[in-house]
Formats: C-alpha cells, structure tokens, sequence
C-alpha cells in the first residue's frame, strides 16, 4: 500500500470493517509496521477490497484517527450536563481530557501523529481538527454559556479554553511524550484535575 498522498477514500458496504481491522494494527504496530496483509487479515477483506477503499496507508489512517476523535468526542459531548455547577462541568471536561491523554489510543495515536505529520501534513491536521481544535470548540462553547449566566468572567474565550486545556495536561502530558510514564494512578489523575479546575475558577469564577 503507497504512503503517498495521492487517492480518495471510497466508502462502501465494508468500510466500518476495514476501519477496524486497521485500528487494531495501527494501534499493535505503529504507521511504519503497519503491513498490508495484516490490515486486510484483521479486517477479514481481501488486499484488493483494502485497496479498493484506501489507496495509500496515510488516507487509511488519517480516517482512523479522525473517526475515532470523533467517536469519543461525540460521546463526550453527549454525557456532558452543560446545566450542572460550573464546577461539576470543568471536572467533568478536565476527567475525559485526562482519560483520553492516557489511554493507548490517545497516546499511539499522537506519537504516530506527530512522527508522521513531517512528511504527511495533513495527518497532523485532520487530527488537530478532530481531536484538540473539537476541544477548544466544546470548552468556548461552554464557556460562553456559563458567562452568558453569570458563572464565569471571560474575555478572551478562545484563550481561557487554551488555557484549561493546557492545565489539565499539566505535569501527565510531558511525561508521557518522553516516555518517562505510561500509567498514571487514580490520585495522580485526580491531583490534575483538582489543580486544573481550582486554577481555571482562580481567574475566571465570576
């Protein structure tokens, strides 16, 4: 399978099936040891339906990362009770941003992400724009409902949601990246959370 730029996806009865199959092997052996024949075992469909649907590894696996941004942000947000104490909402945001960070997908999917996105570009894109920048959408969307209730005192929406994301990254997100922890205890977890919440509420509690 080509790791070129060229080609479209092509959607069709077994393009779910596909997608999973190649889910699992991304996931197992990172974009490089990704083969072909794995891919299309996992999924159960042959080599020429795999390539019917993706014709370059990059199309199949940018389409796996941003339908599984998707998925979890769309969980996300339906599990989310906007009209809850502001307090409960960012603890809330704050436990699923965390989650995500440490969980296998979240983090083989950024490190592939990033170790790709030199030579393909828009990888790094499309999984911007499914994962952090739905995000960013969901916390300025939030936010400017809490103000619009007097909860919160905000003038750079765009920031503050910046800035919260940020701080629940706090202290996880950079050992994660070097590799120095992959798991994190409950109470580390919750350490972020509180701090991130508390800080947030510092300068933007009304």
């Amino acid at each position: 399978m080509p790791d070129g730029s060229s080609g479209e996806v092509r959607r069709g009865r077994k393009f779910d099936q596909v997608l999973a199959g190649a889910r699992e092997v991304f996931l197992s052996d990172g974009f490089e040891g990704a083969s072909v024949d794995d891919i299309a075992r996992a999924a159960n469909v042959s080599k020429a339906t795999l390539y019917s649907y993706f014709p370059d590894k990059r199309l199949l696996f940018s389409e796996v990362a941003q339908a599984e941004c998707q998925r979890q942000t769309e969980v996300a947000l339906a599990e989310i009770d906007r009209a809850r104490p502001v307090r409960d909402v960012l603890t809330d945001i704050a436990t699923r941003v965390i989650a995500f960070l440490t969980s296998q997908f979240g983090q083989r999917i950024f490190r592939m992400c990033v170790a790709e996105s030199e030579r393909f570009p828009s990888l790094g894109r499309a999984f911007y724009e499914t994962g952090p920048a739905r995000v960013r959408r969901l916390l300025v969307d939030y936010f400017r409902e809490a103000a619009g209730r007097g909860e919160l005192r905000i003038d750079d929406f765009d920031l503050a949601a910046d800035q919260f994301h940020e701080l629940c990254k706090a202290d996880i997100f950079v050992k994660l990246v070097f590799n120095l922890q992959r798991d994190f205890s409950p109470a580390q977890k919750a350490r972020v959370i509180d701090g991130a919440v508390e800080t947030f509420l510092a300068r933007y509690g009304a």
